[in-house]
């Protein structure tokens, strides 16, 4: 048995050799179907169309890393209609995260562009491109991983999503599970953390506050005067006034 096993093994080693571009083709197939069938379905993507869901992928990410550093971890969150949560926030969210958000359908080919270009000038990933529908299939499903393959994922899942689920439900579940500080998850949660008060009841000024830590909410919180968040503040409520908000 051995003998046999030994003659296979030579056998495919001699082959690869003498086929080096086939062998890593087929290598190539064998990653990208296993990556493919990683992907979640269409059904379980439609299945949000009524449903919540309970736990998200980075919910998961940071439960797991939270026990890798032996820390306790809880999760806060108050899930809540889209339309319980103000105008200003929503508007604010879209000005600072995705622009054309009711305009695309699922990727903005443009900021993709142009963050191609940023990061090839840079040599490194510098410069973000994901629409909300994106950052929503990442959460839901993916990891904050900026490898490019995790990046592909993430292009399709958001195909996906914008397939089977109306805008108004993307943004209402991306505001509901979007991370907003340790073990904060949804813009209500963070409203009530931060400033006392449920989503519903946010100020101009509060509204523009949450949507500035986005980028960063482990590092920043709405609520305190630091350079970066009055800095993106002040942008966001341009941005609104530039559109009559």
């Amino acid at each position: 048995m051995m003998e046999w096993v030994k003659r296979h093994i030579k056998a495919i080693t001699e082959w690869i050799k003498k086929h080096k571009l086939w062998a890593f083709l087929i290598v190539l197939l064998i990653f990208v179907g296993l990556e493919y069938l990683s992907l979640p379905s269409r059904a379980e993507i439609r299945n949000f169309r009524k449903t919540n869901p309970k736990m998200t992928a980075l919910m998961e990410q940071r439960r797991k890393e939270a026990v890798d550093k032996k820390k306790g971890y809880s999760i806060r969150q108050q899930w809540v209609p889209l339309s319980r949560i103000c105008e200003n926030l929503k508007r604010a969210v879209i000005v600072a995260e995705d622009g054309t958000f009711y305009e695309h359908e699922g990727i903005d080919w443009y900021e993709v562009k142009e963050s191609i270009k940023k990061d090839i000038e840079k040599g490194k990933f510098v410069r973000g491109a994901s629409t909300i529908t994106q950052q929503l299939g990442k959460n839901l499903f993916l990891s904050t991983s900026k490898d490019p393959i995790r990046k592909l994922k993430e292009v399709i899942i958001a195909t996906m999503i914008e397939d089977e689920l109306t805008k108004s439900r993307v943004l209402e579940l991306y505001l509901n599970i979007i991370e907003m500080g340790d073990g904060v998850f949804g813009v209500d949660a963070a409203s009530v953390i931060y400033f006392g008060k449920h989503s519903s009841e946010l100020s101009r000024e509060e509204a523009a506050r949450i949507a500035a830590v986005i980028p960063s909410p482990l590092r920043y919180k709405p609520n305190t005067e630091s350079r970066y968040v009055r800095y993106r503040k002040n942008i966001i409520l341009a941005r609104m006034n530039a559109r009559g908000w």
